[in-house]
């Protein structure tokens, strides 16, 4: 009989007078989603690439990994900026594909498409899409 026990980073096979763990990377998107549920930035800080780059999906305009933690530092202090839900949608070893719906500082709710392509196993550019939402 086997049992088998799950706990965040590792897989346990207990059989009848033996135990095997079987340890595996966290995917990168739980790291993330993590780091946001604990408003950890150097957690955040550790899933971006030095050479990240965010494109806003407001403006168009970019920010560097310094700039987008900044900006995270800025959500989290905020108590109008509520994730409400966040999923992963997609996720492999060159893109996390993710949906948000949460309110921001100004008082609008989004549904957020965020596309982050990874390299070196780090975010490396996102971009996102929003659509208002009536609260």
């Amino acid at each position: 009989m086997l049992l088998r026990e799950f706990r965040s980073g590792a897989i346990t096979t207990v059989a009848p007078f033996h135990r095997i763990t079987l340890e595996y990377d966290m995917s990168l998107y739980t790291k993330w989603h993590n780091a946001m549920n604990d408003k950890n930035i150097d957690e955040l800080a550790g899933c971006l690439h030095d050479d990240f780059t965010f494109i806003r999906h407001q403006s168009g305009t970019t920010m560097n990994k310094s700039e987008m933690l900044e900006m995270m530092k800025g959500f989290f202090a905020s108590e109008a900026v509520v994730i409400h839900s966040q999923r992963c949608v997609y996720e492999n070893a060159e893109i996390i594909v993710e949906q948000t719906v949460m309110d921001f500082a100004d008082g609008t709710r989004e549904a957020v498409l965020g596309s982050t392509l990874l390299r070196d196993g780090l975010m490396y550019e996102t971009e996102t899409g929003a659509t208002k939402l009536d609260k």
